[in-house]
């Protein structure tokens, strides 16, 4: 038997749905629409100055300036733009990756290997990435640094992302992994608090076109 329910009938539960969630994550639907809102305001200008800033201060970090392969990620829906960055880890020799979306483990990344010739299709959220080719999956064991995307982060280290999980599950335990995890955002992403859920994973360091963020240096120098 087939039901045929109006507009009005499905929107009613669609509010519904929403009034019920706990308040955490209202807040937290709350901040990600104000500071996505926020990012996309910003000039094409302003976007180029913040992405040669950011460059600048990631190259001169003493981990990136160590390490041989390191994720990034593509900038989508106003996210600081990483293509001068990658540039110039190609320029200094870095091996670098992108996450790619595992094909059998939902709300899992894979990492494949991305050159100046890779040519890039987008996923089902209309993110370009590597195509998948089990020939470029670079192990997580082998990276050294993943840099993480945000769509807003407080002064504990508390990031917040677009709410998939995704790098939550990567980063899970990252303490006891061969890599170092570091996000990467506009001044504008920064808040004074954010309300956390138990999968939250918090990041050691943030890195702005204005600043280093670091958060517990205890985990900075252990890994």
């Amino acid at each position: 038997m087939i039901y045929f329910y109006s507009y009005q009938f499905l929107q009613f539960l669609a509010d519904g749905l929403i009034m019920t969630q706990p308040p955490v994550f209202q807040q937290r639907d709350q901040i990600r629409k104000a500071i996505r809102q926020k990012r996309r305001q910003l000039t094409v200008a302003q976007q180029q100055d913040a992405a040669h800033k950011l460059s600048a201060r990631v190259l001169h970090h003493p981990k990136v300036k160590q390490a041989k392969t390191i994720a990034l990620f593509l900038s989508f829906d106003g996210e600081i733009d990483t293509a001068p960055l990658i540039t110039h880890l190609w320029d200094l020799n870095k091996q670098v990756c992108l996450p790619v979306l595992h094909p059998f483990h939902r709300h899992h990344l894979l990492f494949l290997r991305y050159a100046p010739t890779t040519q890039l299709v987008k996923n089902r959220f209309n993110i370009f990435e590597p195509p998948l080719n089990v020939n470029n999956i670079i192990p997580i064991s082998d990276i050294d640094i993943i840099f993480t995307p945000l769509v807003a982060f407080d002064e504990s280290g508390q990031r917040l992302g677009m709410g998939g999980g995704f790098y939550d599950r990567t980063l899970e335990n990252w303490q006891r992994q061969s890599f170092y995890p570091m996000g990467l955002a506009h001044t504008c992403q920064q808040v004074h608090s954010l309300p956390s859920a138990d999968w939250d994973i918090p990041l050691p360091e943030i890195i702005t076109p204005d600043k280093v963020w670091r958060f517990n240096e205890q985990l900075i120098q252990r890994n």
